[in-house]
């Protein structure tokens, strides 16, 4: 599988799993903050990683629930997807 989540994507899912509003533009800039520190907490998250899991039919990496930036998050995320774990 070639797909990639984007910054534009994980906004998307922080607004619609976690409730929390972080424009791209911003996340982007940010990447390397706390997810802590953006609102995102450990159910928010989970919650993104089931919804990319629903997505794309495929378990994603067990730490990913437990990455602590958008970065980190999206670099093991998208290394999963590109290797189709």
């Amino acid at each position: 599988m070639s797909e990639r989540i984007t910054v534009e994507e994980l906004a998307e899912l922080m607004k619609k799993s976690a409730g929390v509003t972080v424009p791209p533009a911003e996340l982007r800039e940010r990447s390397d903050t706390g997810f802590d520190v953006l609102g995102v907490d450990s159910l928010g998250l989970l919650g993104i990683v089931g919804e990319l899991e629903n997505r794309y039919g495929t378990p994603m990496p067990p730490d990913a629930e437990r990455s602590k930036t958008p970065r980190q998050f999206l670099d093991l995320v998208n290394s999963a997807l590109m290797t189709g774990a």
